[in-house]
């Protein structure tokens, strides 16, 4: 009793300590790249000295080197949320035909795709002061949109809602966060109109001050009045999977969850 009490301390000091490290010394201060560095940079100086030597070779000045030292790998990194999140986004606004959509607070390069197709109103408490035909910026936060009751046929809010409260990007702290937001995101949305939204789901917790992750049962509430037209999502082990029951990923660890909801006339807000 005793000796497995002690491995289990053991255990969790030991995760605590890499948690500690991997969250709050990592970011600040890479150890592991660091270390890595030292070789890198002999291999770096050694690739300079190469090709200063080549035939034709171009004038390098020490004024204009830019060492990239972790990209020679042998696949594409990508992150398996924000990539799919976007690709079933954008397919689904995309076949929904509508000529206008109003986006808040996603990523910009998932702003920008959507102007190739639909007209594109951006709100964000950060807004994109991008220069593209087809677009409009406006200044806002998720929890008082600048958008009359039940106004917006076409609706996006994609890894943006798990934020809300913990004043990661500057906003008030607000345990109820994300609850609020899916209220105001319910208050816009136009009758017969499409909400596309997306946050990490499986075990509840809060991962402060990065994100909460969310069950799906608990979105569903916070948009009780909407209909879910569709759940799709990405596993634990970042794979892409389209139409599936929601509980599907309440046991997972980081799951993102892809919900589309619409709005009838009883979810009307008067």
């Amino acid at each position: 009793m005793i000796l497995g009490n002690i491995k289990r301390s053991l255990t969790i000091f030991r995760q605590n300590i890499r948690h500690f490290r991997h969250y709050w010394v990592e970011p600040v201060f890479p150890i592991d790249r660091l270390v890595k560095a030292v070789s890198l940079y002999r291999r770096y100086i050694a690739d300079w000295s190469r090709y200063s030597a080549m035939q034709n070779c171009e004038e390098l000045r020490f004024s204009d080197s830019h060492p990239c030292l972790f990209d020679r790998t042998t696949t594409t990194a990508f992150d398996a949320h924000y990539f799919y999140q976007d690709l079933w986004a954008l397919r689904r606004i995309h076949t929904s035909g509508s000529p206008c959509h109003v986006d808040v607070g996603s990523l910009a390069a998932f702003v920008g795709l959507l102007t190739c197709n639909t007209r594109v109103v951006s709100v964000d408490i950060r807004p994109l002061m991008a220069h593209l035909d087809n677009y409009d910026a406006l200044s806002g936060s998720v929890l008082a949109l600048p958008l009359r009751d039940n106004s917006v046929p076409s609706l996006s809010c994609l890894h943006v809602a798990e934020h809300v409260g913990l004043g990661r990007y500057g906003d008030a702290l607000d345990p109820e966060g994300t609850k609020k937001a899916a209220r105001e995101l319910t208050r816009v949305l136009g009758v017969g109109g499409n909400l596309y939204f997306s946050v990490p789901v499986g075990k509840p917790r809060v991962c402060f001050n990065a994100h909460r992750v969310h069950s799906p049962r608990k979105i569903l509430e916070y948009f009780t009045t909407l209909d879910l037209v569709e759940f799709s999502g990405i596993d634990d082990a970042g794979r892409f999977r389209e139409r599936m029951e929601p509980g599907n990923l309440e046991e997972a660890t980081y799951a993102c969850g892809l919900f589309h909801f619409s709005k009838g006339n009883m979810g009307a807000t008067s």
